[in-house]
């Protein structure tokens, strides 16, 4: 614009064009100190809106350990609407949901976190949670399976594995996972427990009750109790060895 506004002032060539050139800098000068100030400013409001994001994640997750779901759930909310691109306040905020039953919820919260951080271990593990809870175990291990590629020593995504796959009677991949569970660590009660209910479910008294019995080892109470209504110790639980096992 400023070399055009020159040529029409043609009669003083000599003139202007210095002139010319003055301004060009001139007008130069004060674009660029209005971009600087405009992107400072851009600036300076992404880092308090982020800073006021980060509060109200750091205030959900302090309801969330407290579990009080829903003013967690709230807070997450708060601080999606500032800052969407946090994949930790998704999986929070699906975290929430799952304790308060909101499966589907969860599920896309989850899903949300994974669209902005693809290789996000906590959501490819909380998505099979939430598929889990949902009944939908096939998407379930693919989800698990998608966590342990990211943390294979995940032992978590091991066990919840072998859960869905024993829903499905996928038996034998299901006692490979856990198994897998207990190599990473060794007195992982649950691990014990839900093989003892795998081969429950195959009528196989000997190596459930060696499980059972070394879960009930490592935690006595809560095994003992959770094992006399669980319906997956049904085909065994008129043994004699099953019922001294639980007195």
């Amino acid at each position: 614009m400023v070399v055009w506004r020159c040529f029409i002032a043609c009669g003083f060539m000599s003139f202007l064009t210095i002139g010319c050139g003055d301004l060009a800098i001139s007008s130069a000068e004060n674009t660029k100190q209005v971009v600087q100030e405009s992107n400072v400013t851009q600036l300076l409001t992404e880092v308090k809106d982020s800073q006021k994001a980060d509060k109200l994640l750091h205030q959900g997750n302090s309801f969330l350990d407290s579990n009080r779901y829903k003013e967690a759930l709230s807070f997450y909310d708060q601080a999606i609407a500032i800052k969407t691109d946090s994949p930790e306040t998704w999986v929070n905020r699906g975290n929430a949901l799952i304790a308060l039953h909101r499966f589907e919820e969860a599920l896309a919260s989850y899903e949300k976190a994974i669209a902005i951080r693809p290789n996000k271990n906590e959501a490819w593990y909380n998505r099979g949670n939430a598929l889990t809870a949902l009944n939908r175990y096939q998407e379930a291990v693919k989800a698990y399976d998608e966590a342990i590629a990211i943390h294979a020593d995940k032992y978590e995504a091991w066990i919840n594995r072998g859960i869905a796959l024993t829903k499905l009677r996928r038996y034998k991949e299901a006692l490979a996972s856990y198994n897998q569970a207990i190599s990473i660590k060794s007195n992982l009660h649950q691990a014990y427990y839900n093989k003892a209910c795998n081969y429950a479910l195959q009528d196989n008294i000997e190596l459930t009750i060696e499980n059972l019995e070394k879960a009930i080892q490592l935690v006595p109470d809560k095994y003992k109790k959770l094992a006399k209504t669980d319906s997956d110790f049904d085909k065994v639980r008129d043994e004699k060895r099953f019922q001294v096992l639980l007195q």
